[in-house]
């Protein structure tokens, strides 16, 4: 049963309206021209920081990367060596020898390591939101580079031909890795239900980099039994993925928890409704009757103010 007190009308309008603004700024943003990624992720951190102001973080980055710029014309004029390994040592000895920055093992699940703000103040983060800083950087110093959705360790890619490519792990000092080591990364964090094949290495797109922040975040919240933030960030999902009816679900049951009576019955009953579509299977269907037995809950409670 929810519990709780019932969210004020006004209250409830003007959190509303702010998800909506933050959905429609996070979808100009993804659809942006180029392949930037900053943007969004703050974007996504107004989420944990409301009145974040983008424009000195961005500018931050633009200063890294010129310093990064320079670093690789000093490495190659030392060195004599301008291959793409060459410049990722160099971008490694910049970012993470002279800034200092380091994955956060000791405090993963701090919702601040998923805030590109705090990645960038505090120096550490998790594997998606360093890769979102090696990304940037060498962007703005010449280097493309793509984000790899790696199940359970986001990964960094550099193409070097047909068909190879440098892997890059920025959570590990921009360590590179070998097919092999990708094998244990993959055993480590995932276990033997998923086997390894090179698909698992392709580029990922922007809005498919931004819908693992987000649903990173949206699990970590969960977790810490934060539902208005958790829904804020389903929110976002939706707006990036409309079709994912797992998230219209999931924004329901936390409308539930929140005493949202009227949200929830609109998202649940319309997830029974597109998940009664053609063929389900055994879990579906005992899901499904788990979805229908809140919205009994929530039609009596309907009733009973009538």
């Amino acid at each position: 049963m929810p519990s709780g007190k019932n969210i004020p009308a006004g209250r409830a309008t003007r959190a509303e309206s702010m998800r909506k603004d933050l959905a429609a700024a996070l979808t100009a943003a993804t659809n942006s021209p180029g392949t930037g990624l900053a943007r969004a992720a703050l974007i996504i951190a107004r989420i944990e920081y409301p009145r974040l102001d983008p424009e000195p973080y961005l500018t931050s980055l633009d200063r890294m990367g010129n310093a990064a710029r320079c670093a690789f014309e000093r490495s190659a004029h030392a060195s004599g060596d301008r291959s793409t390994p060459a410049l990722i040592r160099a971008l490694n000895a910049y970012l993470f020898e002279e800034l200092g920055f380091a994955g956060n093992r000791e405090h993963y699940e701090d919702p601040r390591n998923s805030c590109l703000n705090e990645v960038l103040d505090r120096r550490t983060g998790i594997p998606i939101t360093l890769a979102i800083v090696y990304m940037e950087v060498a962007r703005r110093a010449g280097l493309q580079l793509d984000g790899v959705n790696f199940p359970g360790h986001f990964l960094v890619r550099y193409p070097e031909g047909t068909g190879s490519a440098l892997i890059i792990d920025p959570f590990h000092g921009g360590a590179l890795l070998t097919e092999h080591q990708c094998r244990i990364l993959l055993q480590t964090h995932v276990g033997p239900e998923v086997a390894f094949n090179q698909a698992l290495l392709v580029p990922a797109t922007r809005i498919q980099i931004v819908v693992r922040m987000l649903l990173n975040l949206k699990n970590l919240y969960v977790h810490m039994r934060s539902f208005p933030q958790a829904r804020d960030v389903t929110e976002l999902l939706l707006a990036m993925t409309p079709s994912a009816l797992s998230e219209l679900r999931d924004r329901g049951l936390l409308a539930y928890h929140l005493n949202d009576v009227s949200g929830a019955l609109r998202d649940l009953q319309t997830y029974l409704k597109l998940s009664s579509i053609g063929d389900i299977d055994k879990d579906a269907r005992e899901e499904q009757q788990q979805i229908w037995e809140h919205v009994k809950t929530l039609r009596r409670r309907v009733a009973a103010l009538n």
